[in-house]
């Protein structure tokens, strides 16, 4: 598989069940989102004063005052009277953020809005199918238990070819899983090449259970606990039942790989867990003001030594967790460099059921390192960068984070 190809999986894995368009648009496009569930602005205004809303938005939160050294101003003036349209307005916002070069701010169409608020309640009505593009062709991965892709008899290597008639020849595959997904027992056609031979089921919506967090044990000793998002509300009572199943064993691994971010919330509750005092992250506001969010000694502590796996595809809330944990020395980080995202991002609600994603904050690890841009370097660099997907051979990276527990080399001071 190349490289390209293993991009689009990473942030496709799991599209009909769990992901949306922002995690889709481009693999730097990853998003840190602080609000729980953003509320839905219901009223309708005008596309002139909805361009003029979200400029008035910018002005006020954007977390760097000079806008990119520009006179802000300048766009309200251009665009003064000649917005008619929702596409009108759709273009003349974009064109106005591009300006702050910067890619994390985003407007949101009421879809982009529809399908965030979607993730973060980990609520679908699919088919249970995850998905992605294999040299231009849109292949099953995975097949979820006791769903109706499951009950519908598809299977894993299945090419999908047609959905509701519709060939998909050339689709990408956001645009794939939204003609997939649909009200909850409404029923869609899915056609599927298998052997050179073309199979069609005609299969009933049903809510998708999501799970952003799995467990297992490894070599009878070793916990491993995999966070796919921190996106979902649910994740942080995931991880709980998580380190429950794994309550017996006398290590941990925790696996960040391919994690491109999520809540703050669910990151901080989740290192809160392991660290026993001390700051977690500090939030760097517009002007320069300091949040410091610190460890709250009323969760338990987890004294396990902890191998994180981290690559280039973890990054947002993965990063806060992984540097918090490198920076007290809780955790031996083993892997690839992350991401580098070091900004924050707030969801604004706005008039016609859209919305803004605007970057508010820059963030430090507890050490005071920004990452942005730089990403946080494993204590042990090792493999590729998607040694975990499952056509590797072997992943490495997995193999060492055993071999440093195994041979009591975890770093726990």
């Amino acid at each position: 598989m190349k490289k390209k190809q293993v991009l689009i999986f990473v942030l496709s894995i799991l599209i009909l069940v769990i992901f949306n368009k922002v995690f889709l648009s481009t693999f730097t496009r990853t998003n840190a989102y602080f609000t729980k569930q953003a509320i839905v602005n219901s009223e309708e205004i005008a596309p002139q004063k909805l361009f003029e809303k979200t400029w008035r938005v910018i002005s006020k939160e954007y977390y760097e005052p000079s806008l990119n050294h520009q006179d802000w101003a300048r766009w309200k003036e251009h665009y003064q009277g000649k917005i008619k349209t929702d596409e009108d307005a759709r273009v003349a916002i974009d064109t106005m953020i591009a300006s702050l070069d910067e890619p994390y701010t985003r407007f949101m169409t009421k879809k982009d809005f529809e399908d965030l608020t979607t993730s973060i309640t980990s609520k679908i009505y699919g088919i249970g199918v995850n998905i992605y593009s294999n040299s231009g062709k849109i292949e099953i991965f995975n097949v979820m238990p006791s769903t109706p892709a499951e009950f519908a008899q598809l299977k894993q290597g299945d090419i999908i070819t047609a959905v509701n008639g519709k060939e998909i020849n050339g689709m990408n595959v956001s645009d794939v899983a939204a003609l997939v997904r649909g009200p909850e027992n409404s029923v869609v056609e899915i056609t599927v090449l298998r052997n050179g031979k073309k199979i069609t089921k005609k299969i009933k919506r049903k809510e998708i259970k999501i799970k952003t967090v799995k467990s297992s044990v490894v070599d009878n000793h070793i916990g491993y606990i995999q966070i796919i998002s921190f996106m979902s509300g649910t994740t942080p009572n995931e991880f709980l039942e998580a380190l429950e199943n794994t309550k017996n064993t006398d290590s941990l691994i925790l696996d960040l790989r391919g994690n491109t971010g999520g809540l703050l919330d669910n990151a901080v509750f989740i290192a809160d867990m392991f660290i026993n005092n001390g700051t977690i992250v500090d939030i760097i506001y517009r002007n320069g003001y300091k949040k410091s969010i610190k460890a709250q000694n009323e969760h338990f502590p987890f004294n396990k030594p902890i191998v994180v796996l981290v690559n280039g595809a973890s990054a947002s809330a993965s990063e806060i967790l992984s540097g918090a944990l490198k920076d007290y020395h809780r955790a031996t980080l083993v892997g690839r460099k992350t991401f580098g995202k070091g900004l924050v991002q707030k969801v604004v609600p706005l008039p016609n059921e859209t919305g803004l994603n605007v970057t508010i904050a820059r963030y430090l690890t507890p050490n005071g390192t920004d990452i942005n841009k730089l990403g946080i370097k494993p204590d042990v660099e090792v493999g590729n960068e998607f040694d975990f997907l499952i056509d590797s051979k072997k992943d490495v990276q997995l193999e060492k984070a055993k071999d440093i527990l195994n041979n009591n080399n975890a770093k726990l001071e």
